[in-house]
């Protein structure tokens, strides 16, 4: 004979045990919408929606126009973002290597590896037009692209980007570059013994 206690404690369970079975229900059978599911919710059946127009992924705000376009108010810009350093030199060359190189040529003259099998030669760096251009031109073009070249905006990043037309500003000068403007203390550096 079961005691009250003992009946309480039956019945308990016994109400429990009736609503496990729907915890696992509500999880096999949920209100989510899988991508790319056919969807009776929506007038055109996709379950896939279009983002709102103007959306901005969360991190891809590109409010500041100087360093994302090489613009303000829609004039290009003459000077850099940040200290032109040895590092960013560095890490310009690097990266020109990597992906101007191909066309422009080591040394940015237009002749390299792709134009000599056939590829339309891109400028020189070292025209006067180019030469005479603001880094925000040089920017641009690599973010946007022009003529044959498609932009890079999606394989260089913006601060890569400004290291490059570093770069290219330090290969132009190097063109026309005299002992004379060398610093006397570290001319000794660049002469043979």
């Amino acid at each position: 004979m079961l005691t009250p206690v003992h009946r309480s404690l039956l019945a308990a369970v016994t109400i429990g045990s009736l609503f496990l079975p729907g915890c696992r229900r509500g999880m096999e059978v949920d209100g989510r919408i899988k991508p790319l599911q056919e969807s009776r919710f929506f007038p055109d059946g996709a379950s896939a929606r279009q983002p709102p127009e103007q959306t901005v992924a969360r991190g891809e705000l590109d409010a500041d126009t100087f360093f994302h376009q090489g613009e303000v108010d829609g004039r290009l810009v003459a000077s850099f973002p940040g200290p032109v350093t040895l590092a960013v030199l560095k890490r310009g060359r690097e990266r020109f290597d990597i992906y101007c190189a191909v066309c422009h040529g080591r040394t940015g003259e237009g002749d390299g590896m792709v134009v000599q099998r056939g590829f339309p030669a891109p400028p020189s760096y070292h025209q006067k037009r180019l030469r005479e251009a603001p880094v925000g031109y040089l920017y641009g073009v690599i973010t946007r692209g022009y003529g044959v070249m498609y932009s890079y905006a999606d394989r260089v990043t913006p601060e890569d980007r400004w290291a490059i037309v570093a770069y290219i500003r330090a290969l132009q000068i190097s063109q026309d570059a005299r002992l004379d403007d060398v610093p006397p203390q570290q001319r000794k550096e660049l002469l043979p013994p």
